[in-house]
């Protein structure tokens, strides 16, 4: 007997060992559809035998991820052509999501892309192509950076071919407007209307009837179905009337047409999508402005020193570069020789240039000054900084806000309702409307609809997203998704890490009292510690980093205490206090003040002394942000409860919360300790944020309802986290609050309009003021409303742009 089951291969990621393959075997077994299974560790990947009826892909990968296990997937973006709403955004999605191999699909209908997790191997490029050709759009695989630039150079060629069919639409169409309303008795009226409509309808407004026939085929809807049914309704309508009057006429009746009606209304609804397409332009303008950053070409120098200018893509890590006066980074590296200030405002939002000096670190698309500098290439590609913010930045502007989910399930039956009413408001005006019931049932039927088009549902969120996202990326806010952006606004509760949060995460000396000043004595310490490879050493010498290097004999480190050396003669130590008292040295009582007030801040304090006397008591701490006392105030202002987690003793933790303002924290916190702190507090209601830059947060991020990381910190916190900081600004985190409290309220003012305006719209263009003061909506203001509405809609996110 013939079966239909399929053989499936799912490449398997982490599975090393025979007790791994069980584990998994176990998630196959227990998958619906599964029929047999077997783990095949040499080649990483389960066969698998599938009964395609009730097998479903996604409950598979989801069954092993719950085990700790992965399948390889890829997540990729596609620019959707031919969406002209939120319904085709909901087909697109749903076409992709049923395609062999794909895991989740998502579709932006703002900035018209898919996002597509597939299983390589499985899924097919090719066959997402043709399964959204099928339903009359196209979705786009781009393989190299030239065929990105050519696909926004298509785009670019479509908007200037909009651009002039609106214009071409609107010449035809005004003549049809002047003859409709105020010469229709001219003998030829009708036959000029028609003869000059047919184009517009045809031709100009094509597209309609070509993509609302295809949904047809597949049985579905959207805009254009409503556009091409109801202006095709008022031109057969009037075409019949133009050739056959009498058909009215016998019956009392005036012969109307409508030619006027449906070509103002293709000619705004062209219109309508011009500005969209300029307003959706603007939207995105962060990402052209991220991308316009990246440089095309570089200097780059030979062995010989000779200078040879070439692409970015022939550069490699190793190659030695050129910065020259005024030009842009063009990959991540560290200078080799020379200095220069640069401007790094895309990383930080700070405006201020940096110094860069030997050894420093530089970033592609950041703008070299004044000075010149070789710097030797690290990170190439999609690897850069620069790279991977555009790519996050992407990424969540095509991410969906969780009210947008509402708002597709919404556009998906839209369209159909909007059927149904239109046919109901055509019988009803037959059955009540007398002698002219039908003609003015037609117009109720055709001006609903006109009017009920779901653009402005569709842009609603997606508009207000990509601002925000945008704004936060200029700020120097990388926002993940979009979840997290609408969530920051309900965070009732932060939890901030101390070291490398709240301080600056490296000691540094804050204070230092000598017995006397003496430069020789500054140099001698520079000089002993500039030995040393203890932090706290390094702290010292950083800080006496003008002084005069000596010559150091017989250095010595002991361990737990300090370091012994002997300079000019003389020996010196520098250490804790258990290592003066070690060595008989009693502290003099002009250091008592200073060591009493440090002591109490929580400071390690190093002495400095010869083998008969004090020389001076060194302060070093951690220091705490410039910035970080006021952002704790601004978030406090905000009604925030702010909390500290260190693992730093009570005293020290104790210290840097009084100096902060803080009223709550605690000391002597594991990593456990913060994730099930972070957990108590959301049984208890909470709206959790964390706030840290260390692997040591990892945990707690990942725990936190939104995650915000340190730029400066582990790769790994800012892998876990929802929002990065990229300068570690810690007045950046009221202010990525402040951005989401802004998006939301333009998310609802969004719907609100949207929503109301159908919600009014519908109920009068169907003739429910009719029988109150006799009025009819007149199909063209319709046409013009509706196309007002997305351009409001989209109107109103860019505001975002200009508020503080």
């Amino acid at each position: 007997m013939e079966t239909n089951n399929k053989i499936t291969i799912i490449p398997l990621e982490d599975v090393h060992s025979e007790h791994c393959a069980l584990i998994v075997d176990d998630a196959l077994a227990n998958t619906q559809g599964v029929l047999s299974h077997k783990v095949e560790l040499n080649n990483h990947q389960a066969k698998i035998e599938t009964d395609p009826k009730v097998f479903k892909l996604g409950q598979l990968v989801q069954n092993i991820r719950d085990l700790g296990y992965n399948v390889t997937t890829v997540k990729k973006s596609f620019p959707i052509e031919g969406m002209t709403c939120a319904s085709c955004a909901v087909s697109v999605e749903s076409i992709l999501s049923f395609e062999e191999g794909v895991i989740a699909s998502s579709v932006n209908y703002a900035n018209a892309t898919a996002t597509v997790e597939y299983v390589p191997g499985i899924a097919k490029l090719e066959n997402f192509k043709k399964a959204i050709q099928s339903i009359g759009y196209d979705l786009i695989i781009a393989e190299s950076e030239n065929q990105v630039e050519e696909i926004e150079e298509r785009q670019n060629e479509q908007f200037l071919i909009l651009k002039k069919r609106t214009i071409a639409a609107a010449l035809f169409t005004l003549p049809v407007f002047v003859i409709g309303m105020f010469f229709m008795h001219w003998p030829f009226a009708n036959m000029v209307m028609w003869a000059l409509s047919t184009p517009v309808l045809f031709w100009f407004g094509k597209s309609f009837f070509i993509n609302a026939w295809k949904q047809a085929k597949h049985r579905k809807a959207n805009m254009d179905t409503l556009v091409a049914l109801s202006t095709g309704i008022a031109y057969i309508f009037s075409v019949f009337n133009t050739l056959n009057p009498e058909f009215w006429y016998s019956r009392g009746l005036d012969a109307h047409v409508y030619f006027e009606a449906a070509t103002v209304v293709i000619t705004f609804i062209l219109l309508g999508k011009v500005l969209e397409e300029r307003a959706k332009g603007n939207t995105a303008s962060a990402i052209k402005k991220l991308m316009g950053l990246q440089p095309k070409t570089v200097t780059r120098l030979a062995e010989d020193g000779q200078q040879k200018e070439v692409k970015i893509s022939d550069v490699v890590p190793g190659d030695l570069l050129l910065a020259k006066p005024g030009e842009k980074i063009a990959v991540d590296g560290k200078v080799v020789s020379g200095t220069s200030f640069v401007d790094e405002s895309m990383i930080s939002g700070e405006p201020i240039s940096v110094a860069k000096n030997t050894g420093d670190a530089v970033f592609a698309g950041t703008i070299n000054q004044k000075g010149s500098f070789q710097y030797k290439a690290e990170k190439i590609g999609s690897e850069t900084l620069l790279a991977q913010i555009i790519q996050m930045v992407q990424n969540a502007q095509g991410s969906k806000a969780p009210v947008q989910k509402l708002v597709d399930k919404i556009a998906g039956i839209f369209v159909p309702i909007v059927l149904l009413i239109s046919v109901a408001a055509l019988l009803s005006w037959v059955v009540l409307g007398g002698e002219n019931g039908f003609t003015q049932g037609l117009l109720a039927m055709v001006t609903v609809l006109v009017i009920a088009c779901p653009c402005a549902l569709g842009l609603a969120t997606p508009t207000a997203i990509m601002v925000g996202v945008g704004k936060g990326a200029e700020k120097g806010i990388l926002i993940k998704d979009a979840e997290s952006l609408e969530l920051a606004q309900k965070i009732d509760t932060i939890i901030f890490d101390k070291t490398g949060t709240l301080t600056e995460g490296k000691p540094s000396v804050v204070a230092a009292l000598w017995k006397e000043e003496n430069h020789n004595l500054h140099d001698i310490l520079f000089s002993i510690e500039s030995k040393s490879e203890h932090p706290l050493a390094e702290a010292v010498a950083k800080y006496y980093s003008g002084m005069h290097s000596k010559s150091v004999t017989e250095f010595e480190s002991i361990t737990g205490f300090g370091v012994k050396a002997i300079v000019e003669n003389q020996t010196y130590y520098v250490g804790n206090q258990r290592l003066a008292t070690e060595n008989n040295i009693p502290i003099d009582s002009n250091f008592s003040e200073f060591i009493k007030e440090h002591s109490a801040l929580a400071h390690t304090l190093l002495y400095f002394f010869s083998e008969d006397q004090h020389l001076a008591v060194i302060a070093v701490a951690d220091k705490i942000k410039p910035t970080s006392a006021t952002a704790i105030k601004q978030l406090q202002n905000q009604g925030i409860e702010v909390i500290m987690l260190t693992g730093d003793n009570d005293k020290t933790a104790e210290s840097v919360a009084k100096t902060i303002g803080l009223n709550r924290y605690k000391a002597n916190v594991l990593p456990e300790d913060k994730l099930s702190f972070i957990k108590s507090l959301q049984e208890e209601g909470k709206v959790v944020a964390m706030v840290g830059d260390g692997i040591n947060d990892s945990a707690a991020l990942a725990q936190a309802n939104v995650s915000i990381a340190m730029g400066k910190g582990s790769d790994i916190a800012m892998d876990v986290a929802h929002m990065t900081i990229i300068s570690s600004d810690l007045l950046k985190v009221p202010e990525a609050i402040k951005l989401s409290r802004q998006t939301v309220v333009t998310i609802k003012q969004n719907l609100f309009w949207a929503f109301i305006y159908n919600v009014i719209g519908i109920p009068i263009a169907a003739g429910l003021l009719y029988p109150i003061n006799g009025f009819l909506l007149n199909p063209m203001i319709a046409g013009a409303a509706m196309a007002l509405s997305s351009v409001s809609v989209v109107s109103n996110s860019l505001r975002l742009k200009l508020r503080k």
